[in-house]
């Protein structure tokens, strides 16, 4: 039993499956945190962008709301 315990804390054979494990699980993460951090600045962006433009238009033609 000692030497089946022994063995076992030997065998390397699964580890390299557990590194890409986590490395895969690392950049699904930062994928994920990078797609709401672009996602929020470029809602932003267009949002500010449909405001100016409203804005140049209330300026040229003066039948605005």
């Amino acid at each position: 039993m000692l030497n089946m315990i022994k063995n076992f804390a030997k065998n390397e054979s699964g580890a390299v499956t557990i590194d890409w494990v986590i490395l895969t699980a690392g950049v699904v993460v930062l994928g994920i945190a990078s797609y709401n951090i672009v996602k929020d600045i470029t809602s932003d962006l267009a949002n500010n962008t449909v405001t100016d433009m409203e804005e140049f238009n209330c300026g040229l033609f003066s039948d605005c709301d």
